[in-house]
């Protein structure tokens, strides 16, 4: 028996393989369960108990000659494998691009800022709205065309309540009437948010955009206060010497209203499609607070005056970067959204 442990141990020292499966085929041939280790070991139980002091040494030396070739071309595979498997673990890692916020996130923060400079807070409400802080507490009569189902995303109509049908809301002024319920003058808020139109999708409308609606409601507030409010933000957002016009126009919640234009920075004021060729932008609506809203809102009218003004900050990120579709917003491309990485989160 010691003659043909010390024959299979020189078997092993001459042993190279060529490759894994070979080294696998040798392992199942001496270490395997039914390989030739095991049978040496059966068979030193039937040996003598002299016999079994001078084969036991043997025999554990046959073993771990066995397990030591195994290891040594087990090892040297494995690092074959790696060096030639493609990857350069020695490389550094591939650098991780730096990220950029949306543009209209970009907007609405500066927005924010820029109101909060004089004293402006920041409220917010519900998405899903109902008709009475979406519509009648603003003085939109029941006829009004915005409650139309064209205008409208409703969810539930003819609810049975007092607050009447469930809709998207399609302004952040239902977020003011929520404030002015909810506290006493003085009011000076800015409201930020996502609405919602059954619009038409175009280069400049979606039915899904983002609005900063502002109320400052107090007493003595006039529409000089106003106008220096809305100077004073163009001014701050677009640029020193931004020109600023005020027209005529008609809100249910505002009394008088007007809208304010800017000179379009895309064209220079020379025309072009975003401004319809006349050279001005409008980028807000405003006016002073109807009587009647208050009253709405349990506040005294005739103790308490204020005015708002409602913005598109789709309409005035294209204005400050120069963008001539809105829907470009919302496509998440790639090459869109990597212009702005310069602003980092």
């Amino acid at each position: 028996m010691q003659s043909k442990i010390e024959g299979y141990i020189s078997e092993i020292n001459a042993f190279t393989p060529a490759n894994a499966e070979e080294l696998e085929q040798f392992r199942i041939k001496f270490l395997g369960r039914k390989g030739i280790v095991g049978e040496m070991f059966e068979e030193f139980k039937q040996v003598t108990p002299e016999e079994k002091r001078v084969l036991g040494k043997v025999l554990n030396v046959f073993k771990q000659t066995a397990e030591a070739k195994v290891n040594e071309f087990k090892e040297q595979f494995e690092n074959h494998q790696q060096q030639h498997s493609g990857i350069d673990l020695t490389l550094p890692g591939e650098p991780i691009n730096i990220g950029s916020r949306h543009p209209l996130s970009l907007v609405r923060k500066e927005i924010v800022e820029i109101f909060s400079r004089i004293g402006f807070n920041v409220a917010e409400g519900p998405e899903i709205e109902d008709d009475w802080h979406n519509f009648s507490a603003l003085n939109f009569p029941q006829d009004h065309p915005a409650r139309d189902m064209q205008d409208t995303f409703f969810i539930q109509k003819d609810t049975g309540s007092d607050k009447g049908d469930i809709a998207l809301r399609t302004h952040t002024s239902s977020v003011q009437v929520r404030m002015m319920e909810a506290g006493k003058p003085p009011f000076r808020a800015i409201m930020p948010g996502r609405v919602f139109r059954n619009e038409a999708i175009s280069a400049r409308a979606h039915c899904i955009f983002h609005q900063v609606e502002g109320l400052y409601i107090d007493e003595n507030v006039s529409f000089a206060d106003l106008k220096q409010t809305l100077y004073y933000f163009v001014q701050e957002l677009l640029g020193k010497g931004t020109e600023v016009r005020f027209r005529p126009s008609f809100f249910p919640f505002t009394e008088p209203s007007a809208e304010m234009d800017v000179t379009c920075l895309i064209c220079g004021g020379e025309g072009c499609n975003v401004c319809k060729y006349t050279g001005w932008v409008e980028i807000l609506g405003c006016g002073m607070v109807d009587p009647n809203v208050l009253d709405n809102c349990n506040i005294d009218s005739k103790k308490y005056t204020g005015f708002a003004f409602g913005m598109g900050i789709e309409r005035i990120t294209m204005l400050k970067y120069q963008v001539k579709d809105l829907r470009l917003f919302f496509e998440n491309d790639v090459r869109f959204l990597k212009q702005f990485q310069s602003e980092i989160i």
